[in-house]
């Protein structure tokens, strides 16, 4: 079956008598009479014509599609926050192109070169290493605006941080106020990252307050969690409390430690980072820190819009976390 003939310019100017230039005026909206331009549109419609988004970017130097590069899409606070976002842009004419760097640093490098091969307009990034030397280079080719940490040496076009001294400290202080000293820490990544901010804090407020840890790096995912979890949870000293840096990981512990036979927070309590609503639906509820997604969304797509449209750059802006106290912390057993 021979495939129809996409309609052209050339055809719609044929079709009118006008020239190919003025026909290209008329459907943007310039230099030509509105009755022009009115008769230009009808004709393209009837013939079924579509701007050509590659040759429309050649043009224009823009593709209206935005990457977002997520640290991990099986942490579902990125999850709640890739399809607000993803709503978000849609709703300001944008199109987004997700990818998942699934905790892996050498993973997300590579796919930042895919995002810029593909000529996107802006690279939104959750990122899973910040101090990776690919930052600076994307940072040169397209506006980067980065979420949750900073990304140092990169020349981004805006940086929306979360306040991880403050979440952090106050987990930490929550914990020890309760009576506990050996806890274990959860962080995401395939390794422990010492260079990202939160993990940074956690070992500076734990010195502070003469705690023991036992810092693992732990996947998002519900099995792999737990099988952390269970592991850690079995060994002597065991620890009292946990303090995962996602929700996804608490999920995990909260399994491990029913497989384990330990009531929570009797016998283990359980902090999270994320607030999901999931977190509310546990028995006990989770206790966490909020990091609110549309405070985030809105923040994130007014800073792309801005150095998209009228390359500007933003100040920082720091997102403070909002303590959501429930059941799942107590004090540990005599």
């Amino acid at each position: 079956m021979q495939r129809r003939k996409r309609p052209t310019i050339k055809d719609i100017a044929a079709e009118t008598g006008l020239s190919p230039a003025a026909v290209s005026y008329a459907l943007r909206g310039l230099q030509v009479p509105p009755e022009t331009q009115q008769r230009v549109r009808e004709v393209a419609d009837r013939l079924g014509y579509e701007a050509d988004p590659v040759a429309r970017a050649l043009a224009s130097g823009r593709t209206g599609m935005v990457g977002v590069l997520c640290s991990s899409l099986e942490d579902l606070w990125q999850q709640n926050f890739a399809t607000t976002l993803g709503r978000r842009f849609l709703a300001a004419d944008r199109n987004t192109l997700f990818m998942d760097s699934a905790a892996d640093p050498a993973r997300e490098a590579l796919l930042a070169k895919n995002l810029l091969d593909q000529r996107v307009d802006a690279v939104v990034t959750i990122p899973v290493d910040p101090t990776s030397p690919h930052w600076p280079e994307a940072a040169a080719r397209t506006m980067l605006v980065a979420i949750g940490d900073p990304l140092p040496g990169a020349s981004t076009a805006a940086e929306v941080v979360f306040d991880n001294s403050l979440g952090v400290t106050d987990a930490l202080k929550t914990l020890s106020a309760a009576g506990h000293d050996e806890v274990l820490v959860l962080t995401p990544g395939p390794r422990l990252m010492r260079q990202r901010p939160a993990e940074k804090v956690v070992h500076e407020v734990a010195r502070e307050l003469r705690m023991s840890l036992r810092v693992l790096a732990c996947p998002n995912d519900l099995t792999g969690a737990a099988e952390v979890a269970r592991t850690a949870l079995a060994e002597e000293p065991r620890p009292t409390a946990a303090f995962c840096l996602t929700d996804s990981m608490a999920y995990g512990v909260y399994e491990a430690a029913r497989d384990l036979g330990l009531a929570i927070p009797a016998d283990l309590s359980v902090l999270g980072y994320d607030d999901h609503p999931v977190s509310r639906l546990l028995t006990p509820a989770l206790s966490t820190y909020r990091w609110d997604v549309q405070t985030v969304v809105d923040a994130v797509v007014e800073r792309v819009l801005k150095a998209v449209d009228k390359n500007r750059r933003s100040r920082r802006k720091l997102i403070a976390p909002e303590p959501k106290h429930r059941d799942s912390v107590g004090r540990p057993r005599p």
